[in-house]
């Protein structure tokens, strides 16, 4: 793929958490093809992973792989600080990574709560707040968060039934704030360069989930374009806001979701 012009990453540095997940690989994949070394960081990365091995044979050293805690400071830290050891800036950060616990409104204890939150909204502030001294001393950076279609409506219960699929209410209680916090970083960093942006994806569900097809007829209902999102289409977006096509986009939150969120 041509990397020159508006879109070229050609020697920037990014980070992708959950890198190695449904749509992470689809993110690492296009920031690599544009240009970038890309770090694919996650509390549970393996080189055995199929997706992550055919990346590394297609890139080589432009793909690496750790193990980095979101939940932990300490652990964001120590990564960011190996990197920036070996390469000395760190250009791009996506916070992709995902982690909560099912439930209903009824069923969800405190403590479920709080991992949700802690896995949404909490651990996209503790990768950005760390990452702010280095992109500061750039005068540059990108930061991207992955946000949700339901930061910004709740699911239909028509659409998911029993299905097992629906949404914990923390979910998008943090995604929601996702978005606000992108706002408000974008706001406050921009004077040194510094662009925040987020990414809102529809429905993109996993092989798992389209083995029911029950619910994924229903699902594809509710998308005016009658179909599901492909891991493939969130690259584009993604290569829009890490690169120079964006320059002067930021406090943004861009929609890739077949429509879901118009109607």
């Amino acid at each position: 793929m041509e990397t020159n012009g508006l879109f070229s990453l050609n020697n920037k540095i990014a980070i992708v958490t959950g890198g190695a997940g449904h749509l992470g690989c689809s993110v690492s994949e296009v920031l690599a093809e544009y240009g970038c070394i890309v770090f694919m960081v996650s509390r549970h990365i393996s080189e055995d992973n199929t997706k992550v091995v055919l990346l590394r044979q297609r890139f080589k050293e432009q793909i690496q792989t750790a193990r980095m805690d979101i939940r932990s400071t300490e652990s964001i830290r120590k990564m960011y600080e190996k990197i920036l050891t070996e390469y000395g800036k760190i250009d791009i950060l996506v916070n992709n990574a995902y982690f909560g616990v099912p439930g209903s409104l009824e069923e969800m204890t405190e403590e479920n709560w709080n991992k949700g939150i802690e896995g949404s909204i909490n651990s996209v502030f503790r990768c950005t707040k760390e990452i702010v001294p280095t992109m500061k001393k750039l005068l540059s950076g990108s930061i991207i968060n992955m946000a949700s279609m339901y930061g910004i409506v709740s699911p239909n219960p028509e659409i998911y039934r029993d299905s097992g699929f629906d949404n914990p209410p923390n979910y998008g209680a943090g995604k929601a704030a996702i978005i606000q916090f992108t706002r408000y970083a974008a706001c406050h960093l921009a004077k040194y360069g510094i662009r925040v942006n987020a990414v809102s994806p529809g429905p993109f569900p996993n092989e798992e989930v389209q083995k029911n097809e029950e619910f994924i007829a229903n699902l594809k209902k509710k998308v005016p374009m009658k179909r599901f999102g492909q891991p493939g289409e969130i690259k584009g977006v993604i290569a829009l806001l890490a690169s120079d096509a964006s320059s002067f986009i930021t406090g943004a939150n861009i929609s890739v979701d077949g429509g879901w969120t118009a109607w």
